[in-house]
């Protein structure tokens, strides 16, 4: 499974650990950076990741800034996008159940390393249920259909 990274300078810290787990499980990486602690726009970084998911080029994305809060608001202007801020393994084993969520979000300063990892592996390890969850996935889409053009 291909994997989208991206963070600001206020997630660097927990990026560089996600890249680990990730290297070490065998997942391929697109990392879009930032790379350095220099303070920077996480859209810069996001957006690129966001469109690699929705292009299909990556199947899921992992975001990660302070708070997992803007870096969330900013995948979810993509269209096809469905990125869930986490900090818990039931939300990721949901949103991946029934919400079909294709990108992940984290804050650095909400949660810490152990945590993060083990919602990351629910996350990639559940498929969406389909059924009932499609046809509102289906409506989630119209909605990106009406508004963004």
């Amino acid at each position: 499974m291909k994997i989208a990274v991206a963070c600001d300078h206020g997630g660097l810290a927990l990026k560089n650990v996600l890249l680990e787990y990730l290297k070490k499980n065998g997942y391929e990486i697109m990392d879009f950076g930032t790379c350095t602690a220099e303070s920077c726009d996480y859209p810069d970084f996001v957006l690129p990741a966001a469109e690699a998911v929705a292009s299909g080029e990556c199947e899921r994305g992992i975001l990660v800034c302070s708070t997992g809060i803007g870096v969330s608001i900013a995948a979810n202007k993509v269209k096809g996008i469905r990125c869930a801020h986490c900090h818990d393994t039931y939300s990721a084993k949901y949103t991946r159940l029934h919400n079909d969520a294709n990108m992940l979000a984290f804050g650095q300063k909400i949660i810490g390393d152990g945590l993060m990892l083990e919602i990351v592996e629910t996350f990639l390890n559940t498929e969406f249920e389909g059924g009932r969850h499609q046809r509102r996935i289906d409506k989630i889409k119209a909605i990106e259909e009406k508004y963004f053009k």
